[in-house]
């Protein structure tokens, strides 16, 4: 250990000498004079290449770029010469931009840009690639997205050309959305005086829709769907994403956009270009109740929100490797999104200037968006450049192509050996297996269809009472043993084919009385099977009158069933109730929605609201548009179990 500090102290002095006259032969002759191992000289060139930095760094506090440049060359070149290990370049890099300031940072990543070249070299790529994206990302955090714009961008360009364009580092493999971004906006209670003071006190021209505090509350709820489409997919969130959407298109279609707006003179270049209205970029929103009209007057703008529904709209409609099994649309959703796709394009293009042009290349670049969804999908493949033609010189002499045989050839080849050739593997073997196939066809060991008793031995044990077999787990009540047992009863069973059958109205139950005439025909179980028959079907009625009374009790069933909503139809809460309901139940409404059976994510769903009425009121709505069973009685019923004093006498009033 005291030998290796030695050693560190004296080549951190020597490499200090000859990094100032800038001669990398003369280092190179010193290290090598050292009788250590390459490891250990690798080990001892890297410190005396910290140290020597941390004296750099002391010297030159302000930021002297170019002195931190001709460093980092001089590492270069060590590493080339074996001296160094690979990394260190990045490693001292990162070093030098967390000791310095941002502007410093600014001038030096111009160094990092112009030696791409370098870092992608295969000496450096693999040992460096996982220190510069590290050393990125940190200058990224110290950056402001906001007024450091150019400097991010800047970076993430660098990222985009040094990693190759298949690197997993760099793609967003598993669809991951940025939660982080909550797009906020203001209430009711804080937003109404200044809006209608803005209304008197602004231009007289009368708007061509009501801009109150309901459509833009609408308008930037929006944004949190923008911002995790998975959502949608969630019944009660696809219910007001679709409301939400349709009241702001209204809007759209109704606040129409002219090709010529009174405004500002247009500016004039003065190299004679022609003239252009400056436009502003913006790189958040703006959600100020007051700008919201002026907001619906911009193109720029309204063409941001309506890009953001079709970029939605896609990936609600794509085959994403990672999604859910249950992320998946409703035939009545995914038409939906179609025409309201149509709507958004027609937007597009009467949205001033060059909508129709604008709208094509929207069109386009999701067209592209659907080729790189589906190259994820398949694992993120290499992109390998086509093979040159043959001919070329300095190319391989490719190797003679086997000539490919006819198939007529091959076809008599194999009948003169007794064989079939079917063009594919798989049939040539099955059809091969016996060389007469029709003799194959008749062998007994094809026939192998059960016998009744064997069949439905199980689901007669089944209905035995004191087998305590439920009815919802009865073999009776699969669909794969139903079809079999059919096919089995049109073969053998001589009570499937009876004068006057009726049509099968619900299998299990049809099931149910055949299995029990074939257990009536085995000996061993008659005397049990007839007892259970007797309790169940008289023994003198035949099978035309118990079909008609079947029919007969479900015609009852389904009028009272008919009946029973009608009268629930009756008595449903309307949308005047739930106010009244929403007003008396607005500090108890937690207590209300649990007893309704709905999640804790739900809950926390209408928490989102920014008043307990707003919470309560989307609650019992969207209750009373779901559920059968919201009827004023159950509603009541509920209230008086949870104490619910002032509801109930709402609700009786």
């Amino acid at each position: 250990m005291a030998l290796f500090e030695g050693l560190r102290k004296e080549y951190s002095e020597v490499l200090q000498k000859h990094f100032k006259a800038s001669d990398v032969s003369a280092f190179q002759k010193k290290c090598l004079d050292l009788n250590v191992s390459d490891v250990d000289r690798r080990a001892i060139v890297d410190q005396a290449l910290r140290d020597t930095l941390l004296v750099i760094l002391a010297n030159h506090a302000t930021g002297n770029v170019q002195v931190f440049e001709s460093y980092i060359t001089f590492c270069i070149e060590l590493c080339r010469r074996d001296l160094s290990t690979t990394s260190m370049p990045v490693m001292l890099l990162g070093d030098i931009f967390d000791a310095m300031t941002l502007d410093c940072c600014e001038q030096l990543f111009t160094f990092v840009e112009n030696n791409v070249v370098v870092w992608k070299e295969d000496m450096f790529f693999s040992a460096c690639k996982n220190n510069l994206l590290r050393m990125c990302n940190d200058l990224l955090r110290r950056l402001s997205r906001s007024q450091q714009t150019v400097f991010c961008g800047r970076i993430l360009l660098f990222l985009a050309k040094f990693f190759p364009f298949s690197e997993r580092s760099g793609l967003n493999i598993v669809s991951e959305f940025n939660l982080e971004n909550h797009t906020e906006f203001g209430t009711e209670n804080s937003e109404d005086e200044p809006m209608e003071q803005a209304t008197e006190e602004g231009d007289k021209t009368e708007s061509k829709l009501p801009i109150d505090y309901n459509l833009y509350r609408k308008f930037w709820a929006l944004q949190d769907f923008f911002r995790n489409p998975n959502q949608c997919y969630n019944k009660m969130h696809w219910k007001i994403f679709s409301a939400h959407a349709s009241n702001v298109l209204s809007a759209f279609s109704s606040f129409k956009l002219e090709e010529q707006r009174s405004g500002p003179p247009a500016t004039i270049k003065s190299d004679g270009e022609g003239s252009h209205k400056e436009t502003h970029y913006f790189a958040k929103y703006l959600t100020n109740q007051k700008l919201l009209e002026l907001q619906l007057s911009d193109s720029n703008f309204r063409r941001y929100v309506l890009l953001q529904f079709l970029i939605l709209f896609q990936y609600l409609n794509s085959t994403v490797k990672f999604k859910a099994e249950t992320h998946e649309l409703k035939p009545d959703q995914v038409e939906w999104v179609k025409s309201t796709t149509d709507q958004i394009y027609a937007l597009l293009a009467e949205t001033p200037p060059d909508g129709s042009s604008f709208a094509e290349t929207v069109k386009n670049i999701l067209r592209r968006e659907e080729h790189w969804n589906a190259w994820k999908n398949e694992g993120c493949p290499p992109f390998k450049k086509p093979q040159l033609e043959s001919g070329n010189e300095g190319d391989e002499p490719r190797k003679p192509k086997r000539p490919r045989r006819r198939i007529g050839d091959v076809i008599k080849d194999a009948q003169a050996v007794g064989k079939y050739h079917m063009g594919n593997p798989e049939l040539t073997k099955l059809w091969n297996l016996c060389p007469n196939n029709l003799e194959a066809c008749k062998s007994k060991e094809r026939d192998f269809l059960p016998s009744l008793e064997t069949y439905f031995e199980e689901a007669i044990a089944e209905l035995d009472p004191s087998a305590m077999v439920e009815d919802e787990y009865k073999k009776i009540n699969d669909g794969n043993f139903g079809w079999r047992a059919l096919r089995l009863l049109v073969r053998r069973s001589p009570h499937f084919f009876v004068h006057g059958n009726y049509s099968i109205n619900k299998l299990p139950e049809y099931l149910e009385s055949m299995i029990k005439k074939i257990a009536k025909d085995r000996p061993q179980t008659q005397s049990d099977m007839q007892k259970d028959s007797e309790e169940t079907l008289p023994p003198d009625v035949n099978d035309q009158e118990y079909n008609e009374d079947m029919l007969k009790q479900e015609t009852e069933q389904t009028d009272t069933e008919s009946s029973e909503t009608k009268n629930t139809k009756f008595n449903k809460v309307n949308s005047e109730m739930v106010a009244k309901l929403s007003e008396a139940l607005k500090d108890d409404w937690k207590k209300l929605a649990a007893k309704l059976g709905y999640t804790n994510d739900e809950i926390i769903f209408f928490q989102s609201k920014p008043t307990p009425f707003e919470q309560c009121k989307t609650m019992l709505e969207i209750w009373a548009e779901e559920d059968e069973d919201a009827s004023m009685e159950n509603l009541a019923y509920i209230l008086e179990g949870l104490n619910c004093t002032n509801a109930l006498a709402v609700l009786k009033s």
